[in-house]
């Protein structure tokens, strides 16, 4: 890597906090971030794939950590923020993604949407952001969806969680940009992972949508390594409250 290219995208000297980092696109963000030099702790709740993680992280030459949490159970939110360290990197990726008709969602799909879609990252970034603005350098990174910012699929309350992270980035950018805290979000095309094996068991599913983007086919986590990259560092220091689509062209449709 030139001089040049080092001082735009190097993450040396940072540490990470990925949700969702075990598997799927908060893994391949993590790699990422890890690779180009930060030291890396992800969280999920299962502590097997969080150490198959780790392990794979590490063969990658990566400093990386784990912390098992329910991030649905503020408690557990709370443990995170107790023991994750400064931190300088936020990913908010961990999720869930209830799809029912809407008028079969329960209470309970509403709360539990709420807390681990929503709840979570706010309270993650109301922990994390203020230090980060006080050092006077930081960056969040939300993890939206097509729901964001349109219905289909039986949207439901996930549709209503993730329209309000683009609000929440825009509130996170507002209040700490001044202070050096770039917030922005990733909305992500349809992507291969265990989050999405529901939609992609269903017949014909997964080649309609591939379809659907311009590119001709569905995204894999490894579509998010540049992305993550520049959103975590220093190249991407003038944009911030901004939404940044890798779906491969599937909402321009």
């Amino acid at each position: 890597m030139s001089d040049y290219l080092r001082e735009l995208f190097s993450l040396q000297g940072r540490r990470a906090l990925i949700t969702g980092g075990s598997s799927g696109i908060g893994y391949a963000m993590a790699e990422a971030i890890g690779r180009a030099g930060a030291d890396v702790v992800i969280v999920a709740r299962r502590p097997d794939p969080l150490e198959e993680a780790v392990t794979r992280l590490r063969k990658h030459g990566v400093d990386a950590s784990w912390i098992s949490a329910d991030l649905g159970i503020r408690a557990d939110v709370e443990r995170v923020c107790a023991t994750a360290g400064d931190v300088d990197i936020l990913v908010n990726d961990a999720a869930n993604n209830i799809r029912k008709p809407m008028a079969e969602l329960t209470d309970g799909d509403y709360e539990q949407t709420i807390a681990l879609n929503l709840t979570a990252p706010y309270l993650l970034g109301q922990h994390f952001g203020p230090r980060m603005a006080a050092r006077g350098w930081g960056r969040i990174i939300n993890i939206g969806s097509q729901q964001t910012v349109s219905a289909f699929g039986d949207s439901g309350v996930y549709g209503a969680a993730k329209a309000a992270i683009a609000g929440l980035t825009r509130s996170q950018a507002e209040a700490w940009s001044a202070d050096g805290v770039c917030v922005n979000t990733i909305i992500p095309g349809f992507v291969l992972t265990p989050l999405t094996e529901p939609a992609q068991a269903m017949p014909g599913r997964v080649e309609a949508l591939a379809a659907r983007h311009m590119v001709r086919r569905n995204g894999v986590p490894a579509d998010f390594a540049g992305a993550a990259v520049f959103l975590a560092g220093d190249a991407c220091a003038f944009v911030t409250g901004h939404m940044l689509f890798v779906d491969g062209g599937f909402f321009v449709h």
